[in-house]
């Protein structure tokens, strides 16, 4: 006959899940990004590219890729990083450096500021 499972104040035991790191602790990196006229489909595949690997990267909290709902051709990346530094290594990836090749034949302007979350 199997044992019975313990419980504890009549719910299941779970074991608990890690925190995912606080946005508070880290680094807000805000850019905004108009595509030249015409290369707005391949400024939006060059950035969807960025995503995946970027995600994966040691010091990435979190890396959301926004576009406009009204102004077309306008992107908007949100990016978290556990300090300056991990944001720093992040340019020195394969994936970041072809961007940099490629960014100033797709990118017609671009704004970036850093922010610190205080709330």
């Amino acid at each position: 006959m199997p044992k019975a499972r313990k419980k504890s104040a009549g719910k299941p035991v779970r074991a608990a899940l890690p925190r995912p790191p606080s946005p508070k602790a880290g680094v807000t990196l805000i850019v905004a990004m108009r595509a030249r006229a015409g290369q707005e489909a391949a400024l939006e595949k060059e950035l969807r590219a960025l995503v995946a690997p970027t995600r994966a990267e040691r010091g990435c909290i979190a890396y959301d890729l926004h576009v406009s709902s009204d102004q077309p051709g306008l992107f908007l990346l949100r990016e978290i990083w556990r300090s300056l530094a991990h944001h720093q290594k992040h340019w020195e990836t394969p994936h970041m450096k072809r961007w940099g090749e490629r960014k100033g034949a797709l990118a017609a302007s671009r704004e970036a500021s850093f922010w610190k979350q205080i709330a």
